[in-house]
């Protein structure tokens, strides 16, 4: 523009190109506005960060079927992410499963579902990608074994499970189920993890969001049947669920694992309208029964080996007729994800542990002082207690497993969590949690916290209780975890029982003063 100054062209030449200049600008913005949305629709954030790593810089583990496969950097980094990528490039890669290089991309990258994402939404999500801040994060080596690791012999899979192309609306049905179709069958990709019967990427196998195992977890069916899926709920239930990861009414349970992660990073940050478009296409679909309850083997619950286990580790909390407490403990009785066809996700929960959500307490990691024929008798008692009927558990080596795989800040078996909210971070850091936290007894928990606590809300005043309980936990992580101090009772029953404690001091302050430190939470009681 100096150039055209220069040559005697006059202002009115300059102002001209100057709003052109704004006006794409603009467009520009607008563009990447709208692919920040649906990559949040994806989540793509999930799978392309790496526990303490930057944002979409890649390396994140995939423990798939067929190996360990690590991400790619999706930033604009030129030697390590996608900055000498055009759009073309990442449209191919996303609508047909084709790399820039020409070479097939593994389905663990769901473009079996976002082969149905249009064409201008695949360029406002790359033009989103284009505007982060580069990273230079070199992509480390997959761990598959031969032959997977032969990507050419991926053309068998892609000639009978893949089809490309565009979602296709349906002309009877209504301008908010096709949305939600488009969302749900595309960017969503929910069958990945609730279809019923998977293999790696196929979005079209029998089984259609029935529910089925992903990565140690069950995924429940999410079709209209009665008892297995979400034909009780309303619909307003099914979109609290998916906004927050809890139901109001009598739809007890709280969202775990994956489901909770993509509750937080993705559905939370959706809009309402697009929320109740997904649960108006899961209506349409067709209603699977994950199991049939009378073919389930007969459980006397009364005289099951798990009924004393669930007393001595459980009902102080969820009470003895699994009701929990309203608000507070959600109840197991009656609870659909406890009664979903596979025992995953209650294994998990029992073995790893909850944080704080939704204004409910966190919940220990009981099972981590715990054998494994214990959480998989108290697993089977409360799923068919109470009224409750669900499969009981037939392979004992399932609770192993999962113990291996369950890594858990809870549970001790995983580094202590990062706070992520920076307001909460800097309240903490602020209130002297750090050395305030150090080498405490339990008996001290009380009044330490009492100290506290007052001073991280009032420098923190709009942060939710949730994550002050969490972050006020996670500060006592760093500060106590490698106390030999706490190593009799366990770590995990000491965090545990200093996190509940935390959650109780915040919704009662008056009352939890005045009441003595007993045995952690999560210690058995005396038979």
């Amino acid at each position: 523009m100096q150039r055209l100054v220069a040559l005697g062209f006059g202002p009115g030449l300059f102002l001209c190109s100057a709003i052109v200049s704004a006006g794409a600008q603009e467009g520009t913005s607008d563009l990447v506005k709208r692919g920040e949305y649906l990559a949040t629709a994806g989540d793509c954030v999930a799978c392309h960060t790496a526990p303490g790593g930057k944002p979409f810089a890649g390396n994140y583990v995939l423990d798939t079927p067929i190996g360990k496969i690590r991400t790619p950097n999706l930033t604009p980094d030129k030697e390590t992410g996608l900055g000498n990528w055009s759009a073309d490039d990442f449209y191919r890669a996303f609508h047909d499963g084709i790399t820039k290089d020409g070479s097939y991309l593994y389905p663990a990258f769901p473009f079996a579902w976002y082969t149905k994402v249009t064409r201008a939404d695949a360029d406002a999500i790359f033009a989103y990608l284009q505007s982060l801040e580069p990273v230079h994060e070199v992509r480390k080596p997959s761990e598959i074994p031969f032959p997977f690791n032969i990507r050419t012999a991926l053309i068998t899979w892609r000639t009978a499970f893949f089809t490309a192309g565009e979602f296709k609306p349906d002309p009877e049905a209504s301008a908010e189920v096709n949305r939600g179709g488009y969302l749900v069958e595309g960017l969503g990709h929910c069958g990945m993890c609730h279809n019923a019967n998977k293999i790696v990427g196929n979005s079209g196998l029998a089984g259609k969001l029935g529910g089925g195992v992903i990565d140690g977890w069950y995924a429940p069916n999410i079709t209209p049947d009665d008892h297995t899926g979400i034909g009780a709920w309303t619909d307003d239930q099914v979109v609290t669920y998916l906004k927050t990861g809890t139901a109001p009414g009598d739809r007890p349970g709280v969202a775990a694992g994956p489901m909770r992660q993509t509750i937080e990073e993705s559905l939370s940050k959706m809009t309402d309208a697009d929320l109740k478009a997904m649960v108006a296409y899961l209506r349409t679909q067709k209603a699977k029964e994950s199991y049939k309850t009378k073919d389930l083997q007969a459980f006397n619950a009364a005289g099951a080996p798990g009924a004393g286990t669930y007393l001595s580790y459980c009902s102080s909390c969820h009470k003895p007729d699994g009701k929990g407490v309203e608000g507070a403990i959600p109840a197991l009785a009656g609870n659909t994800s406890v009664q979903a066809k596979g025992p995953e996700t209650v294994i998990r929960v029992i073995l790893g542990g909850l944080a704080a959500q939704n204004g409910y307490a966190p919940m220990p990691a009981i099972g981590a002082g715990m054998t494994d024929a214990e959480v998989a008798d108290v697993t089977d008692y409360v799923r068919n207690a109470w009224g409750n009927s669900a499969p009981v558990i037939t392979e004992r080596g399932i609770v192993a497993t999962a113990r291996e795989k369950t890594q858990t800040m809870l549970a001790g078996t995983a580094p202590c969590a990062e706070i992520a909210q920076p307001e909460v971070a800097k309240a903490i850091d602020e209130s002297g949690a750090a050395e305030a936290l150090k080498g405490i007894a339990p008996a001290e928990f009380i009044p330490r916290l009492d100290a506290l606590l007052p001073r991280i809300k009032a420098a923190a005043p709009g942060a939710k209780d949730d994550d002050i309980v969490n972050g006020v936990t996670t500060a006592f992580c760093k500060a106590g975890r490698d106390d030999a101090a706490y190593q009799t009772l366990g770590w995990h029953a000491v965090i545990g029982s200093f996190s509940n404690i935390a959650y109780s001091q915040l919704k009662n302050p008056e009352k939890q003063a005045a009441t003595p430190v007993t045995a952690p939470v999560g210690t058995p009681k005396p038979n």
